[in-house]
């Protein structure tokens, strides 16, 4: 009965240390593609500063002057 009753609750420690393994891989992975939203929201929050400073110099304009109107 005891040695039944020690098997059970290694086997449940077991399945928790796995779990656990499982949740911190799961949270590494957040967390690192966390960071990088964070670097790519700053890069775009940059964009639109610079587009707001000095409209009319991004690529869709390509340098040409725009076109006449009818």
């Amino acid at each position: 009965m005891q040695e039944e009753r020690l098997t059970r609750l290694e086997e449940k420690l077991a399945h928790q240390e796995a779990h656990i393994l499982s949740l911190n891989d799961t949270l590494y992975q957040q967390q690192t593609e966390l960071a990088a939203l964070r670097r790519r929201q700053e890069e775009l929050l940059a964009q639109v500063e610079q587009l707001r400073n000095h409209p009319g110099t991004g690529s869709e304009t390509g340098g040409e002057p725009p076109p006449p109107h009818y």
